[in-house]
């Protein structure tokens, strides 16, 4: 028997299944990780049409466009809205497998309320509907964000950032969803890289004062912590290709630190001595102020030196790393831990091969302090989809507690990408449906039910202390 596709079952394979997904989507959306943008929330224009809405910046599916051929003219070229939208719509029969094909057809159907399919065949009948839509209006940022039942959600904001969108958004009681800035200084730890005197610049001018050393630096970082705070940060967020674990002396950290300021070439090593020291100094404000530490391991960054000088970062030529991880990550924590410095904790990783790394490492550092106070994050990027997602949440099942665990964010920058919560939530309640299909858990419906309200929402609320 073939099913629907995308019908009230799509990814539901049994009763109870069906059960917690109807528990579990009544749940509102925390969106504890994304990268939506301050200003176009506090600004909420109209967009201009799905082409906008959709392509505009999404490198999920500029690297799909490019693995079926289209010319880049038609992914970040000059051609018009219409013409992108036709060659994204063309290559759609293609991704059979590929979660994006489900992302747009949720997003097709629970914002413009079109089922067809998209193909070439449909292009020009779905981009004139979804922009009758569009024009009807109900697609500003705010509004889709209240369709979507948001809640809250955290932005990703650099440390010299003034923050004066979230200032604004604060102040307006119209908004229901709570919009909150993340602490997110790569920059500050990136001192190996050409943007970190650049950006050294931009922080001393939101400090008022010139930084002229790594215990300046901590300072003034220390004052951006208590800034954030006052703005209801309950997060912080870092990502590494690697893990950097390198101890130094106070001296060493000072002279690195001139030798980056004055233009000087720093090597991997003192790089990594500093970045350790530097981050060990923010987990530690982390804990003291109860904070969220995120920390995403594993993405190889712009991989492609001739598309990088045309189009920059964040371009659709980003990879996964696959280096290893436990040891240097185990020291980071335990150096953390035997000072009662570590914060609570989501552990990333991009490359699948370390699931099972990550899983085992949460329960080295779990204390009272915080149900499942290390957690395993969800199935992120490159493993945002049903495979990536099944077998995280089945290493963490088979490692640590998966009732505790607090589920799925969206690391987009789209307003549109909300379904995704939807994916997530459906294959969460496959995957439990399954264990209690094969014996493996009771068909306890109360129990299952409460078990899928949690990973939906009610988890990550009580773990970041959201109100």
């Amino acid at each position: 028997m073939i099913k629907e596709f995308m019908g009230r079952d799509f990814l539901l394979n049994s009763e109870p299944a069906l059960k917690m997904f109807e528990a579990a989507e009544e749940m509102p959306i925390f969106d504890w990780h994304c990268h939506l943008s301050p200003k176009e929330i506090y600004e909420n224009k109209q967009p201009e049409d799905i082409a906008w809405l959709w392509l505009a910046g999404d490198h999920y599916k500029w690297r799909a466009m490019r693995s079926c051929g289209i010319d880049e003219e038609l992914i970040t070229g000059s051609a018009s809205g219409y013409e992108k939208f036709k060659a994204f719509a063309s290559i759609m029969p293609c991704l059979i497998g590929n979660p994006m094909y489900h992302w747009c057809h949720l997003e097709l159907r629970r914002y413009f309320g079109i089922n067809d399919i998209l193909s070439a065949e449909t292009a020009d009948d779905i981009w004139n509907r979804a922009n009758e839509r569009i024009a009807a209006g109900g697609f500003t940022p705010r509004e889709l964000i209240e369709k979507s039942n948001v809640s809250h959600l955290c932005t990703t904001d650099d440390p010299a950032d003034r923050l004066e969108y979230h200032k604004l958004i604060a102040a307006d009681g119209s908004f229901s969803c709570k919009v909150l800035p993340a602490f997110r200084p790569d920059k500050a730890l990136g001192i190996d890289l050409p943007a970190w005197r650049p950006w050294l610049s931009d922080m001393e001018k939101t400090a008022g004062r010139e930084i002229n050393g790594f215990s300046e630096l901590c300072t003034a970082l220390e004052e951006r912590i208590e800034f954030f705070a006052s703005l209801g940060c309950c997060a912080s967020d870092h990502a590494f290709a690697y893990v950097p674990y390198e101890e130094a002396s106070a001296e060493e950290l000072e002279e690195i630190f001139s030798l980056a300021k004055d233009g000087g070439s720093v090597s991997t090593v003192q790089a990594d001595k500093f970045k350790t020291a530097l981050l060990s100094f923010l987990a530690a404000k982390y804990a003291e102020r109860g904070w969220v530490m995120e920390l995403h391991i594993g993405a190889m960054r712009n991989n492609n030196t001739k598309m990088f000088r045309a189009l920059g970062a964040d371009a659709g030529y980003d990879s996964i790393d696959d280096r290893e991880i436990a040891v240097k990550l185990s020291r980071f924590l335990d150096g953390l831990a035997v000072r009662d410095k570590l914060p609570k904790t989501v552990l990333f990783t991009l490359n699948p091969k370390d699931n099972y790394v990550l899983g085992a490492m949460l329960g080295n550092f779990q204390s009272s302090e915080a149900q499942s106070k290390i957690q395993f994050g969800s199935a992120w990027w490159f493993n945002d989809n049903i495979d990536g997602m099944r077998e995280q949440m089945k290493a963490l099942a088979n490692l640590g507690a998966l009732g505790k665990f607090v589920g799925m964010v969206t690391d987009s920058r789209s307003f549109l990408s909300y379904p995704r919560h939807e994916y997530f939530r459906r294959i969460m309640c496959g995957l439990m449906g399954d264990m209690v299909a094969q014996g493996l858990y009771p068909n306890d419906e109360k129990t299952l039910c409460a078990l899928a309200r949690d990973i939906s929402y009610n988890n990550a609320a009580k773990y970041f202390g959201i109100k």
